[in-house]
């Protein structure tokens, strides 16, 4: 009876493995038009990865400058942001 709990329990944790990566956020698909604007994305509304993290959607603080998300193209500098991101700062 234990080896078998231990199985449906090892189960139960792929399956539950297998639906949080199907519903991860991932890259968004630059839409026609837009820029990439860096430092205006508010949190969790960031539209891809940095080196912090991996996927859309997953930013921990507003106005970040190396979390972008995208605008239409030319309003970036008018919105606050910058259409690069900033260096790293040095520690």
């Amino acid at each position: 009876m234990k080896s078998q709990t231990s199985l449906t329990l090892a189960v139960a944790g792929i399956l539950a493995l297998g639906v949080a990566t199907a519903n991860a956020a991932g890259p968004v698909k630059q839409p026609n038009g837009t820029e990439k604007c860096y430092g205006i994305a508010k949190a969790g509304q960031n539209d891809c990865g940095t080196a912090k993290h991996a996927c859309a959607g997953t930013s921990k603080t507003d106005n970040s400058a190396d979390e972008w998300k995208y605008v239409a193209k030319g309003t970036c500098e008018k919105a606050g942001g910058k259409t690069k991101a900033e260096a790293p700062k040095k520690s």
